[in-house]
């Protein structure tokens, strides 16, 4: 069961989101929150699996949120929003979110983002990775330092971690290595693991901004 919280300043998208997750076998709501700050402390008092995380919230807005939620054995964030704008998806991925999802998606969008999400994949939309190519693109190279922790990866390690960061899915990278997709899964493992990395989304982040993968 994957146990969610809402968190957004409107009571009325709160509601909506609420019933329509929780009409799903496999989800449970398990509270809600009306602001950053309340859904910091309502994730922390109720431990939920994901949290549905608007970006624009009173007292404390979703990105500040996110970073505070960005532990080890805190929940996955994926960001709602109707601001479809560069600087939101880069920070809410900077800020540790898993996923970035615009509030006018069609229903299975949303409720299949919330199984992608809790399954510890990344949810990064074609438009979305364009973005973040993009704003690394206008980075002079000497801002990507390559860091000591690249070196603990293993040559077929850093191939994996390079096709994450083009955007391929698990069975993509299969083939294109011709290895199982187990394996690939095993490789992933390790990579977030050696690198202290949540998921996906930050390793295709770190991919980045370390220089492993440059635009282009």
């Amino acid at each position: 069961m994957i146990k969610i919280l809402i968190a957004d300043d409107q009571a009325m998208v709160r509601q909506g989101f609420g019933a329509l997750l929780t009409a799903q076998p496999d989800m449970l709501v398990v509270g809600d929150a009306a602001d950053g700050a309340a859904a910091v402390t309502r994730s922390r008092e109720l431990r939920p699996d994901v949290v549905l995380m608007d970006v624009r919230m009173p007292v404390m807005d979703g990105l500040e949120a996110t970073r505070r939620l960005n532990q080890a054995d805190g929940p996955k964030v994926l960001i709602l929003t109707t601001f479809d704008l560069d600087d939101y998806v880069y920070a809410a991925l900077r800020a540790g979110a898993s996923g970035f999802l615009l509030k006018d998606a069609p229903a299975a969008d949303l409720i299949n983002a919330v199984r992608v999400v809790a399954a510890g994949e990344a949810l990064l939309a074609p438009s979305v990775t364009r973005r973040l190519i993009a704003e690394f693109a206008a980075r002079p190279q000497s801002e990507r330092p390559r860091p000591t922790a690249l070196n603990a990866l293993t040559p077929r390690e850093t191939d994996v971690l390079r096709l994450i960061a083009r955007g391929l899915s698990n069975q993509e990278i299969s083939a294109d290595l011709v290895v199982a997709e187990q394996t690939v899964k095993t490789h992933i493992g390790r990579i977030l693991g050696k690198l202290a990395l949540r998921d996906r989304a930050q390793a295709v982040v770190f991919a980045y901004e370390t220089g492993l993968v440059t635009p282009g």
